[in-house]
């Protein structure tokens, strides 16, 4: 009881004087309303890689043309080629599938008055397995249609929707460079890219069909392996490096004219620029806090010096240092506690807000309770245990003078 007295007058003197308590807990409020957001965006960005990560294939190994850490496509390097596939199934054992392809990112697609860009992709019927990508309606990329570079086409969602819309375009037909294709039929809905692209804004052909007729190349756009073994990922991986460079004729530490991506290497991208962001946002969660502590210290200061004769008084009445110290403690706990509720419900509040104005990933979670109130905890008792044994400390006789 006699505790929940010394709290109750506490609250009676931060209530008296409603802006000077405002004011010493605006730093709690916006640092914990930072820290929030930062924690919703770490989840958020955490699960949109993962998201990532199974769209790219954690099983997955991707070999573009082109060297150095750039993350898109080089549509300018032409050493990859079908041959190097075929050494990359034959010597690196472990693999499951190996599926070439041959790519364009800019082809005009035209359908009667319609016209459309997308990307074309040139592939071997193995491109459904390594994908796990298959048809929703008509059939997929055969082993027939490559041999006979056959002129038929396989449609993305997004190219269905845009060139034929509501339509069945299952044997309809559509132009690529003068070169009539047949569709044979429209791919599963897929979503985003693991580079953020729109991943169904493609069409697919035969790989002969795409190098021969259509894109008149010679040169691969990449290669796709599928291990047996998602622990030997790694290993193969290197494998395929110095293979490619033994057949290339690049010694280290010459840039090589390809790339081995897993999804290892996706992960990395990903997290790249949302860290950055991440680790100021953190920065200014932390100096908020903290200036917010010094302004707490400050002002609970002046309130001792202005209190000095109520201090005096309480003193005279029996009250003791212990339950001075506990008064003060009790304040500046009290005022950084309220700062993290009011900072929380702010925090939720952006939370909700911002994915309709940015495209930013958000994702609530509990974590932001527990360690705002682990803050606020230490901010009050840290900065509050100086105003507080200054209070005590008076000497009740000079205090009432």
């Amino acid at each position: 009881m006699r505790s929940l007295r010394i709290v109750n007058v506490g609250m009676e003197a931060l209530t008296a004087h409603k802006l000077r308590t405002f004011l010493m807990m605006a730093g709690t409020l916006v640092g914990v309303s930072a820290l929030t957001v930062v924690m919703a965006m770490g989840k958020g960005t955490e699960r949109k890689i993962m998201k990532r990560i199974q769209n790219f294939g954690p099983d997955a190994i991707m070999i573009p043309a082109g060297g150095g850490k750039r993350p898109g496509p080089d549509m300018s390097t032409t050493t990859l080629t079908i041959e190097d596939a075929e050494a990359i199934r034959r010597e690196v054992p472990g693999l499951r599938i190996v599926s070439p392809m041959a790519w364009n990112f800019q082809m005009n697609l035209k359908r009667d008055d319609r016209q459309y860009q997308a990307i074309v992709w040139g592939v071997e019927p193995s491109w459904h397995d390594a994908f796990e990508w298959y048809t929703v309606s008509g059939e997929g990329i055969s082993g027939d249609d490559v041999a006979t570079q056959a002129r038929v086409c396989i449609l993305g969602w997004t190219v269905k929707e845009e060139l034929f819309g509501k339509e069945d375009p299952i044997g309809q037909h559509l132009y690529i460079n003068r070169v009539r294709l047949q569709v044979k039929g429209v791919l599963e809905k897929r979503g985003t890219s693991p580079m953020g692209g729109d991943f169904d804004n493609r069409l697919i052909l035969p790989l002969t069909t795409a190098m021969r007729r259509v894109m008149n190349v010679d040169h691969l756009g990449a290669i796709r392996a599928i291990t047996e073994d998602r622990s030997c990922l790694s290993e193969q991986g290197a494998k395929i490096e110095e293979l490619l460079r033994r057949r290339h004729h690049i010694v280290p530490p010459e840039e090589a004219d390809f790339r081995v991506i897993t999804a290892e290497v996706i992960a990395k991208f990903a997290t790249g620029s949302s860290r950055t962001l991440s680790i100021l946002l953190t920065v200014l969660a932390g100096l908020s806090l903290l200036v917010g502590g010094v302004v707490l210290m400050n002002i609970l200061l002046i309130s001792v010096k202005e209190r000095t004769k109520e201090i005096g008084l309480r003193r005279a009445v029996g009250a003791s240092q212990r339950d001075v110290f506990t008064q003060f403690l009790a304040e500046s706990l009290t005022v950084t506690l309220f700062g993290m509720a009011i900072g929380l419900l702010a925090g939720w509040g952006l939370c909700a807000v911002l994915p309709r104005f940015t495209e930013m990933p958000i994702a609530m979670s509990w974590q932001p309770i527990a360690l705002a109130a682990a803050a606020a905890m230490l901010v009050g008792t840290f900065f509050g245990i100086q105003p507080a044994r200054r209070a005590a400390r008076l000497d009740p006789v000079e205090a009432l003078r």
